[in-house]
Formats: C-alpha cells, structure tokens, sequence
C-alpha cells in the first residue's frame, strides 16, 4: 500500500505507542484529541475514534480501532469519522482491525475499554448541539442488559419502560434503585450493580444511597415502597415490547460481495474458500449483524476508503444502519472472520512486515516529526518462565494399573514409565493457605483404558476433597514448567510394568522395549538447573541425537556421556547429576560431539545425520478469557475482552486459554454434576479450538476451583483473594462490597506469604547454590520436602472449612527428627481418620456474609516460671529427667521446657510435672506436634475450639 504524507492527519503523529486507549473527537471533520480525564465520556450528537493498544508477550503491539458514533451525529462527521480510522491505520502500518460502533450496538469488546459501562450524553459539537450542564439533578431511569459487558440505555421515566425479562436503574436526588426483572439472571444483576457504582461516583460524588427491588415482591421493604411511590404505586408490569433496538438476525445467509470503483456486486460461488479473495480488491462480507470489509494487501489506501465508504452505503439500502462494521487486513484476518468460510488453510504465521511502518515513520522523520511511536516493538523477553509454585511440599506418586493404583516409594516417584500412566498429589504452602494439586500424567505408549481409569481415581481424589484442590492433566512431552518444578529429577523410560501395557503389546506382537539395566539405551538430558532437570530416554541410534542437548549411553558395563556442541556448562553439569540417579557409582566415557569413538557410534548401530535445533516447545501467549456453556455434551464459549478477577462469576465455568495450558475455572455455585465435567469441557474445548491457534491435543489442562485459586493461575489477574472467600452468589456478593464502601466486608484477613524462590531459583539475580551430586541425587536417599508426611491424613482435613480426606495412605518418609512410639503411629492415624469423618458437617452459611478468615492466635500461655510450687526440688528434678531424655525434650525459643509425647498423654507412667494439664499439647516440640497432630503448631491453634478438643482427646493428651 502506498502511502504519502498528504494522506496522514497531523492528529496521529506518535499515535499506539504504548500499551493502553487513545480517543479522538471529530471536530469540523478533523480528529481532535480527547483529554484522558474524559475517556468514556461520549456524546450523543458527536463521533469518535478510538484506538486501544496491547502489548504482546511477542514484544509486538496489536492495534485495535474503533469509529463510535452517536445516535444524533451527521452523517457528514460519520463519514469523516469512518476516513479518518483508514488514516490512523494507514499510520500505524496498515494492520488493525477497525470497528464501525453505533450508540446502543456496540460490540463487547469496544465497552470492555470502558467498564463497566458507558452512559451517552445530551449534546455535541455539530449541528448546533451543545454540551448539557445540568444543575439540578434529574430523576432519570436506565435499562441494563448484559452478563459479561453491560449495554446501557436510557429510557423514559414511566412504569411503561419497566418489564420482567431487564433490569432497570432509577437514578433519584438521594438513592439509586436497581430493579431486578423476575426473568433477569444473577449474573446480569450482578453487573449491574457495577453502574450502579458507576452512577453513584460519578454523579453523586460517592454519596447517596443504595436499594435493589425485586420484581415481584411488591412492598415487602420500605425500599420496595419508595421506589413504587415515585410510580405513583404498584401496578403489573407490562410485557416487554418488541422494538427497533433488535438486533439484526443472524439467520440471514451469508453472502461475499467484490468492491469494484466503490460498488459491492456478489461473487457468485458454491461455499465460501479463501482463495476467493484476492490480494488486489476488497470484500464485503455479510453475516447479518455484522458486516465484514476485507482489503488485501495490495490495495491502495484510496481503495480501502472506497470500500469502506460502499460498506456504508450497502447498509442504507439494506436499512440496516445499526449494523456493524469490522474492517480487516489480509493475513490478519480476525478468528471470527475466518471462521464464516468453509476452508481455511492452516498456514504457518505469516510474518509482520514493517514496512507500512516504516514507509510512514519515514515520511514523517522527514518533516522532523517525532516517529518514536511508529519504530519496531520491543525485543522479546526471553527469560527462563518460572513456575510460580512453591517446591518445599510433599509428593505423593501412585502408578495407575488397571483399575487400581499402587503407591510408588520416595524413591522411585520421579521415574516414569512411557507405557504407564501415574497419578500425583503434591501439597505445598501457598499464599494465604495450603494449597493441593492432583494431576494424571499419561507416557506416550500407554492405553486407553489405563489413561481413563487414572482419570477417574484423579476425579475421585479431588470430590474427595470437596474440590478444595486443583487439578492438572499431563502428557509426556508436554509437561509444563510448573510439573518439572515440582518433581524436580525427573526420569522416563521406556516401555511399562502395568497390565495394560503387558497385554496391549502382546495383543500387537509388539516388542517389549521397557528399560533394562543390562541393554542398551539412550537418554537426552535436558532442564534449567539441579532443581529442574530431565532425562529421557530416545531409540539408541544415532539420528536421536541433536546439537543442542546432552546425551547419556548405557550398554551393559559401559557408561558415556555425549556432549552437544550448543550445549551450556549448566546443561553439562546436568549429565553428571542424572547419571548418579540412573547409574550410581559408574564412571562415564566422555564423548565430545565431533570427536567420538568408534566403540560409541558402534553402540548406536553407525553414524548418522542428526538435528541441531532444540525441540521446540509451545510457548506462553497471551491469555484469553471464555466464558462456558456445556449442555447435553455442547459445548458454548464467549469471549471476554480486558477481563479481569470481577468477570469470574461464582454460576459459571471459565477458560483461560493461554496456548501452552488451558485453564478451567469453576465456581463454587456452579451444579455439583457439573463440577465434576470440568476436565470433559477442557477437552473438548482444546478439540475445538476456538482462537483457531492450532492447539496441541495434549495441551496441559488445569483444573481451577474457585476459593483455592493458586498462584499459577491468579498471577494471570490482578488478585484478591477476599473476593473468591465470599459466600453467596454473585449478586450477594457484589452489593456486599457496594454496601461496604467498594471493599469485599472480610476482616482480618491473614497476611500473603513472602514470595518464595519458585524451584529453587534464587528471588534476586543471584545464581543459587547448587547441591552436591553424591548427597542431592543418591537414588537411595529419601528427598524430605518440608511437610510431614501426617499432613496428608490429618493437616487436610482440619485446616480448611470443609473436610478433607485421602482416598490412599500416604507414603512412609523418613523424619528429620525421632519418633517416639512408631508401633502405635498406624493404629492412631487410623482412630484420627475415623474421626475427621465427623467433621462434616459445618454449621450454616449466612448466605449474605463472606467467610471469615480468623486471624492467627497468639502463642498459647507458658507455664508461670515463677509460681510459688514451682520449687527448687522440682527443677532439680525436672533437670534430672532432661539429661536423660535429651534427645526428646528440650526448652522452646521461649523458655518453656518440652517433654516427649510419652510424659503428656494422661496414662504416663512418668508424667511431666509442674504442667498446665489443660495445655498439655503446648510442651510438645513442634517436631512432635507436627508427628502427633499431623500439622503445625500455628495450624491447630487457628482451628475452631472443638476441632481442638476433638483431636487432643484423640490423642488423649487431657
């Protein structure tokens, strides 16, 4: 496309810059730009240009324009307006997608830019209008419709305006009343309430007050009977009347028309194919309420105006002016675009060109105008992605067969089979609580039925948690960044040891390829560090190589090390580590690429060509948020736009999709039958494949249960975690932070935890220290992690409010610290995990009030050292049995003296003296404490009273 200065408007100079909206107001046909205290602001008589500006992940930035015009604008000022947004994208290098919005039938995504609404004003600069400053305020009534972007209107101040299917404000002098139509849902009256606080900032400066009225609940509040008085009393409502406002069928069938010399003719054509259009024309393309104008590349900025000028024109002799227009450029093309033609290749992403860009960055370099905002994007970040999950917690690993599964030693839980499916319960400490992840992880040579019986027992685990936990699916070769972290070492064989696999190869007369210590087998060695690192195992030939890894050969006795030649001296260091965990105690050959012998390339069967690139892995993209409908097995999405923590609703399920994982959000109101369909919609959302992205069928899928969101999902929002802690619906919950001053009415709510250095990387820039190869990667030795193991039968059942329990024992570690009776531990854990079977039922929830977060109780009284019976004697004697006990019993950082499990209980036979018997569990150390109780000290005392009482009369410590 040609371009010359005369073409581009003066207004545009340095215009998408940066990341964030820019507004222009047409003026004597002239774009004039909006003061950003007045975005938002529209007018009824004027028209408006609006570009918004994202940055990518990519380091690019993606142009959105928007024309906006008002409902009494001319038609000269819309036509400038349409004009002047083919300029501004001839600006900014020809690539945007430009929208044609009219006042009442905007798109979402153009009233995302302005949540939560927009409320035209009486006025304008043209035809004689002007601005309205009103003095007094005037009562006035809107209408609200919209579960995701809310679409106000205006309407007459009269009981005819009101109906049962919308929701209506009446904005009076002193109170805003919001009417809830019977037949409106909670999710729309939820939005409402926000231009409800809309409407009280900015018309009443934050002072007035709130009521919502029921439709149909007549005068049953004084509320109810103000608002009706201002109607002169209650009457039935009418029915909702048809009106011009109704949006334009899409039913209407599809048509393609050609843009010749400014005038639309239909392409005649069986189905619609891409290679109908053609580089050197524009199209026009209607779908009903949408009318799509596609220019190719090749055209001239003069064409793009005629075409979109015909648009225009097409919609008058339809009578269709309320329609809307999107305009897009070839090869960026809108999904939604794309999606209207029967076929569209699947091509590869054609590359941004820069040189619109820098055609006009040139152009006006030359009139000595700044041209910052028209340079290239930024260079891409190309840091190492963290996982943003704790790793001091503890694993648990089970290896699925059949229809059961087997617990896997410490041990062994980070080597997996490729013929096997596992299952994994990892809990770690998370931001304001413990958090729990369940995941499935499926070997590329496992069967069907295994994958589906690990699937099942994982969605067990999880109901058995009362979907307290997340939850994640996993395929080999897939596995996201978040999964190495917490495995850490991590090893894949080939072959299997299930059932399934034994029988599924014998069915096939397939070859039994499961690793053996005394064959030969390959292994690519890969990761970021001693905390994060792999080893997989390849065919033994030698086009498995590849330049940018390092590679571990085992042939009976023999042991070699091959080394890449794009390879760090960090990945080096990994063959070393993972060779202790493979082959302990063996010394390995080294084999530097380029100059290998011939013992080496003979193992492999000869030599070969090999590849040099490093397998390339699905990067991270920016995120899009859908909202789901799933009925009868369809599945529904739409898009939000600019989303934020306030568009998950508590009714609904959402995806984020972020191309490398796929989030599902459930909310705790959604149907319990539907909970338990969260991993299904995953699925099949990942088979359709909304934003036409071409994902990968084994994309990592999250499960996300609202009240336990972990930090790798909420890092994608600007998070508070007292909002996801509130009961009630959406509705509730919403006017309880309108009746509280804009804040979610939690108090004391417990303070986040100091970010953590996420798999063991250092938080600074520091690198950090790396372990030792004999103590860190000895297969023999137990990787303790920081929690004990009783955190998992007794921690998850009393520290949250509803019970936890685990459908498997957990594995057998062993302790940093002694244990005092290891013959009674099973038969106590087993009375506790009956016990906890009583904590299921919690009392009611006030429906209306948030869950409170009780804050942490100070430490529990000492023993007064200096009581009057606390005589020397006793001291003495209390030193006495220190001595002999001094493994076991010590002071705390206090001065209280600690005794062993064995001298608090009731029946000792050495009882400890001089002891607050109703505290006794305060003198256990907290090595005991977390061995007796199953969770720390600062756990139990934020349990309530009787859950304390009940687990220390288990324990009979009184």
């Amino acid at each position: 496309m040609s371009v010359s200065m005369r073409d581009l408007d003066p207004a545009f100079q340095g215009a998408g810059q940066k990341a964030g909206i820019e507004v222009w107001r047409i003026e004597n046909f002239k774009p004039v730009p909006v003061p950003q205290s007045s975005y938002g602001k529209f007018f009824t008589g004027d028209s408006y240009v609006i570009l918004k500006t994202v940055a990518l992940k990519s380091g690019a930035l993606r142009h959105d324009i928007h024309y906006w015009l008002g409902k009494d604008t001319s038609q000269d000022e819309a036509g400038a307006a349409a004009l002047k947004t083919v300029e501004l994208d001839a600006a900014l290098g020809g690539r945007a997608v430009q929208y044609r919005e009219v006042q009442g039938h905007e798109t979402e995504r153009f009233l995302s830019y302005f949540k939560p609404c927009i409320i035209p004003q009486e006025g304008g600069t043209a035809s004689g209008f002007k601005h309205v400053e009103s003095e007094e305020h005037k009562i006035r009534m809107f209408t609200c419709q919209g579960k995701h972007v809310v679409h106000v209107k205006e309407v007459p101040f009269a009981r005819s305006s009101l109906n049962h299917d919308d929701i209506f404000i009446l904005d009076t002098a002193n109170k805003i009343f919001q009417f809830n139509g019977s037949n409106s849902s909670i999710q729309e009256r939820a939005k409402a309430l926000e231009v409800v606080q809309h409407i009280k900032d900015t018309y009443h400066d934050g002072k007035c007050d709130i009521a919502t009225v029921e439709d149909g609940k007549l005068m049953s509040d004084a509320d109810t009977g103000e608002f009706w008085g201002f109607f002169g009393g209650f009457a039935p409502l009418p029915r909702k009347t048809i009106t011009d406002d109704v949006k334009i069928d899409d039913a209407i069938p599809t048509q393609l028309l050609c843009v010749e010399k400014g005038q639309a003719e239909p392409v005649a054509a069986d189905s619609l194919t891409k290679e109908l259009l053609d580089t050197n024309k524009c199209y026009l393309l209607d779908c009903g309420s949408e009318i799509y104008v596609w220019m190719g590349r090749s055209t001239s900025l003069d064409e793009r105006k005629a075409a979109s000028g015909a648009a225009e024109e097409y919609l008058r002799s339809k009578d269709r002016l309320k329609s809307n227009i999107i305009r897009v450029i070839e090869n960026f093309e809108t999904v939604a675009f794309r999606s209207k033609f029967d076929t569209w290749p699947q091509s590869a992403e054609v590359a941004v060109s820069e040189d619109g860009r820098g055609k006009v960055a040139a152009l006006l370099k030359r009139q000595g105008l700044n041209v910052r905002g028209l340079l290239k994007a930024a260079p891409v970040n190309k840091e190492e992605p963290q996982p943003y999950i704790d790793c001091t917690g503890n694993l648990q690993v089970w290896r699925v067969n059949g229809q059961e599964k087997i617990l896997l030693p410490v041990s062994d839980q980070s080597k997996f089979y490729s013929g096997e499916c596992y299952i994994f319960q990892y809990n770690y400490p998370g931001e304001d609580q413990e958090e729990c992840l369940i995941g499935t992880w499926f070997g590329k040579q496992s069967v069907e039925d295994e994958r589906n019986s690990a699937t099942s027992q994982a969605n067990k685990m999880v109901e058995s948690l009362k979907f307290i936990a997340s939850q994640l699916q996993v395929y080999e070769g897939s596995e996201p960044i978040l999964f190495f972290a917490i495995f850490q070492s991590f090893l894949v064989f080939k072959g299997g040891l299930s059932d399934g696999y034994k029988n599924f190869i014998s069915e096939k007369e397939l070859p039994d390829d499961t690793f053996k210590d005394d064959g030969i087998s390959l292994f690519r060695v890969q990761g970021s560090g001693p905390e994060n690192m792999q080893a997989i195992q390849v065919e033994p030939v030698a086009s498995s190589l590849n330049s940018s890894y390092c590679y571990i050969l085992l042939s009976g006795s023999l042991v070699f090390t091959w080394i890449g030649n794009l390879t760090t001296p960090e990945v080096q260091e990994l063959v070393e580590r993972q060779l202790d965990v493979i082959k302990p105690n063996m010394q390995s050959k080294l084999q530097k690429e380029g100059s290998e012998s011939e013992q080496f390339w003979e193992i492999l069967g000869g030599k070969s060509e090999y590849p040099s690139q490093k397998i390339a892995r699905d990067a991270e993209s920016d995120p899009h948020l859908f909202s789901c409908t799933f009925l009868k097995g369809d599945l529904k999405v739409t898009e939000i736009y600019n989303f934020n923590q306030d568009d998950l609703m508590t009714e609904d399920i959402f995806i984020l999709d972020c191309h490398s994982s796929i989030f599902v959000w459930v909310g705790q109101e959604v149907d319990q039958k539907l909970k338990t369909q969260a991993l299904v919609i995953g699925e099949k959302f990942v088979k359709h494949d909304f934003l036409l992205e071409k994902l990968s069928p084994q994309v990592p899928v999250y499960i996300i249960n609202e009240g336990s969101e972990p930090q790798f999902f909420t890092r994608f929002f600007t998070w508070d975690s007292t909002k996801s802690a509130m009961h009630g619906n959406s509705f509730q919950r919403r006017l309880s932070i309108l009746k509280n001053g804009g804040r979610p009415t939690l108090t004391n709510k417990p303070k986040r935890r100091t970010p953590v250095a996420h798999a063991g990387r250092s938080a600074t820039a520091e690198k950090p220290q790396q372990r030792s190869r004999s103590v860190s990667f000895s297969p023999d030795r137990v990787r303790v992690r920081g929690r004990s193991p009783a955190f998992n039968a007794l921690a998850s059942t009393f520290e949250s409010a509803s019970a936890r329990n685990l459908s498997t024992p957990p594995p057998q570690v062993r302790k940093p610290y002694p244990k005092s009776d290891s013959s009674n531990a099973a038969s106590r854990s087993t009375a506790l995990a009956s016990l906890a079977a009583t904590f299921e039922q919690q009392p009611p929830r006030e429906p209306l009030m948030p869950r409170s977060i009780k804050p942490r109780p100070k430490s529990p009284p000492k023993s007064d050292s200096n009581s009057k019976e606390n005589t020397m004697s006793s001291k003495m004697e209390a030193l006495t049995i220190q001595e002999d006990v001094k493994e076991n019993e010590v002071e705390d950082e206090e001065g209280l003296t600690l005794y062993p499990y064995e001298r608090l209980i009731t029946v000792s036979t050495d009882p400890a003296p001089d002891i607050d018997v109703t505290k006794r569990e305060t003198y256990l150390s907290s090595a005991e404490f977390r061995e007796k109780f199953g969770m720390t000290k600062e756990a139990f005392y934020k349990l309530p009273k009787w859950k304390q009482n009940k687990l220390k009369m288990a324990l009979q410590l009184f």
